[in-house]
């Protein structure tokens, strides 16, 4: 069972804190709820059922585990334990690998234990905070960008876009650089490399000129990085001429991607910035200057939510607020996008992608994977729920790898690419999809028919009994239908016609 289709979706447990040191752990004697929970969360549910004893923990359980929770009640820990044992384990074609060699990937050239490395960003920012994340299994990191400017932060810096569970859709920060000296940093970078030396460290640079882009590419380089990213994309960075300013302008990126190169003798990645029409101009230039690989996307321009009494939008910094960068699980569909151009393009050939925007499980970044990327950086998600989502992320993305036979990560890179065409004009027009009801999952909402009628053909009519019925010769198989069902009762069907004979 390929793992693509969850069998225990996240409204079930829309209730779960996912908690640390979660109190449903410590009232239950057999079996750790809570990681349970967290890989059905991340989409992970064929790992958790195959993580359960061999005779069902909650048989005859009095649920202790639910009494105790943190929202005492409001999650069916007990109901969700029994389906992942009745429902999913059964369905359990391929055992859980005993170890991870098929994650093993590289950077240019540079081997990584994996393809997850933590983003430049505060969630690597410091000593501690990157050594707990290689030990909790990262392979490497990418530093927050190393400059000499002053950093003074702004208070508060991050604000949301939230789903009805509370959980983030979208993520707002107009937080800028690192706010540690250069020579504090450098030494940070040397204690990681002499107590981590098989971990990888990119450290993320942005210079002012093209002498300062080359001093800091050799410090990098000097005091233990594997590798430089040049962050030529930061949109809060924009105002002196830096940051996503440099990634529009392709000469600006050539020329200090051509002084980090001619200054240090390690691999050298642009990060390129999303806010631009096409990202293949920067791209190649980066290409002409040297860059070894390219990193994508860094975060896009945004205004999230105004305050309806103040008039401000958030984050509010005493009455006042800035567009800033927009980044989690809803931007992941453009940055998809910007990763596919960069592979397909063949002047890039051979370049190292490393991607990010939106991954929050081992699907996301599976997604990527398939459209060229060989390394992944993850940001959002870490700040949302900690450096514990490594854990489900290798597992399930192993599960998979082990699932279609593949022998190493690096043989899924790319499959998904020539499925891409840049414009629907490639696409075939001369047949029709019709949707299909499945009868046992409806309960007769009418939600199928109201948006087929405001929003699509009308051509569904429910009946006496509140069933929806599809007429086929208004249906042009949009399946905007399948998409609004709440109760995912509509699905596409096998049947395919030619317009000219529907009825």
């Amino acid at each position: 069972m390929i793992q693509n289709k969850s069998l225990i979706p996240r409204a079930d447990m829309i209730r779960c804190a996912l908690c640390d040191n979660a109190p449903c752990d410590a009232a239950c004697d057999n079996i750790k709820p809570a990681s349970l929970l967290r890989s059905v969360w991340f989409m992970n549910e064929q790992c958790a059922a195959q993580r359960l004893p061999k005779e069902n923990p909650c048989l005859l359980c009095s649920a202790p585990c639910e009494r105790s929770c943190a929202r005492a009640g409001s999650v069916p820990i007990r109901d969700i334990v029994n389906r992942l044992y009745y429902q999913v384990k059964p369905q359990c074609e391929t055992p859980l690998a005993s170890n991870e060699r098929r994650l093993r990937t590289e950077i240019c050239g540079i081997p990584l234990e994996n393809p997850f490395l933590l983003g430049s960003s505060v969630i690597a920012s410091t000593y501690d905070m990157c050594a707990r994340a290689f030990d909790a299994g990262w392979a490497g990191i990418c530093f927050k960008t190393v400059c000499t400017l002053d950093i003074h932060e702004a208070s508060p810096r991050f604000s949301a876009v939230t789903g009805a569970d509370g959980s983030i859709i979208g993520f707002k920060n107009i937080e800028q650089l690192s706010d540690h000296s250069v020579a504090e940093n450098m030494r940070i970078f040397q204690s990681l490399k002499q107590n981590y030396p098989t971990k990888f460290i990119l450290a993320s640079i942005m210079g002012q000129n093209e002498a300062e882009w080359g001093e800091l590419a050799r410090l990098c380089q000097e005091n233990g990085a594997d590798a430089v990213e040049l962050n030529f994309s930061c949109p809060n960075m924009a105002e002196g001429g830096l940051g996503s300013d440099i990634g529009q302008v392709p000469e600006l990126v050539k020329r200090y991607t051509a002084a980090a190169k001619s200054a240090c003798s390690i691999p050298v990645l642009a990060k390129l910035t999303p806010n631009v029409s096409h990202m293949s101009p920067a791209a190649e230039a980066a290409r002409q200057g040297g860059a070894d690989g390219l990193s994508a996307i860094n975060t896009i321009k945004s205004i999230v939510g105004v305050n309806p009494h103040t008039y401000v939008s958030m984050p509010a910094v005493h009455g006042l607020s800035a567009v800033g960068g927009y980044s989690g699980n809803a931007v992941k569909p453009i940055a998809l996008r910007f990763i596919a151009e960069l592979a397909q393009n063949p002047k890039l050939s051979g370049m190292h992608l490393s991607a990010m925007g939106g991954v929050e499980t081992w699907l996301d970044a599976l997604e990527f994977i398939l459209l060229g990327a060989s390394s992944i950086q993850v940001v959002t998600a870490v700040m949302q729920y900690g450096y514990r989502i490594i854990d489900d992320l290798k597992a399930g993305l192993q599960l998979y790898l082990a699932e279609k036979g593949f022998d190493s990560v690096l043989q899924a890179v790319g499959l998904g690419l020539d499925s891409v065409s840049p414009t629907t004009d490639t696409l075939e027009r001369d047949s029709v999809i019709y949707p299909r009801f499945l009868r046992e999952r409806c309960i007769g909402c009418g939600r199928c028919m109201v948006s087929c009628r405001d929003g699509g053909h009308q051509a569904i009519e429910m009946d006496a009994q509140r069933r929806p019925r599809l007429n086929g010769k208004k249906c042009v198989g949009c399946h905007l239908c399948t998409l609004v069902c709440p109760q995912q009762a509509v699905v596409p069907g096998t049947r395919r016609v030619n317009p000219g004979a529907k009825g």
